[in-house]
C-alpha cells in the first residue's frame, strides 16, 4: 500500500520563497483541508504543536495525524531547509514517546515523515540505514515550476524516447 509520498507540493500555501518554520506551520494549519488532501486518503487530524513530556522536560510536535488504514499515529516534523541527518534523532525521539505514552493497545507503532524543503537522496539513505523506526523523508514544493521550461523538459523527454526508439 502506497501511503506516503516521496514529495508534496504545496503551492496552495501560498507562501514566499524564503519562509520559516513557523510561517510554513501556519499556512498548513490555515489549509489543513487542502493539505489532507495532498497527504491522501484515511489521514486524521490529531493536534498542531502535539505536547510531549519526557523526564519532566516538554517538546512539541509539529503536527499530529492518525491514518485509519495503516491504524498508527503519523507524526510530521517541518523543517524549511535541507534534510539534515540529525533530523532523524529528533524525530525518533518522538517516535518513541508517542509510542511509549499516547499509541492506543490496538494501534500500530507511529510513523514519522520529515517534511524538509529539499533532500539528497544519498544522505537520506545513509541516514535511514540503521533507523530502525519507521520514517520517511519527503520534500515539499511552494510552487510548481515555471510551465515555460515544464514545457521544455516535457519536449527535451519525448525527443530523447523517439530518438532512443528509432535506433532499436
Amino acid at each position: 500500500m502506497d501511503v506516503f509520498r516521496d514529495a508534496y507540493v504545496l503551492e496552495f500555501l501560498d507562501l514566499p520563497e524564503r519562509h520559516t518554520e513557523a510561517d510554513l506551520h501556519r499556512a498548513l494549519l490555515r489549509q489543513l483541508q487542502n493539505f489532507l488532501i495532498e497527504l491522501g486518503r484515511d489521514f486524521c487530524f490529531v493536534g498542531s504543536e502535539y505536547p510531549v513530556q519526557v523526564g519532566g522536560r516538554d517538546f512539541a510536535l509539529d503536527l499530529l495525524f492518525f491514518h485509519r488504514g495503516l491504524n498508527c499515529l503519523v507524526a510530521v516534523e517541518l523543517k524549511v531547509g535541507r534534510f539534515e541527518p540529525e533530523y532523524l534523532g529528533k524525530l525518533n525521539f518522538y517516535l518513541e514517546a508517542l509510542d511509549r505514552d499516547a499509541r492506543k493497545s490496538h494501534e500500530n507503532a507511529a510513523i514519522g515523515v520529515l517534511l524538509c524543503a529539499s533532500k539528497d537522496d544519498e544522505v537520506v539513505e545513509y541516514a535511514l540505514n540503521r533507523s530502525l523506526s519507521p520514517a520517511l523523508i519527503a520534500e515539499y514544493q511552494t510552487q510548481l515550476p515555471d510551465k515555460a521550461l515544464l514545457q521544455a523538459k516535457l519536449h527535451e523527454f519525448y525527443a530523447l524516447n523517439v530518438e532512443g526508439g528509432e535506433g532499436k
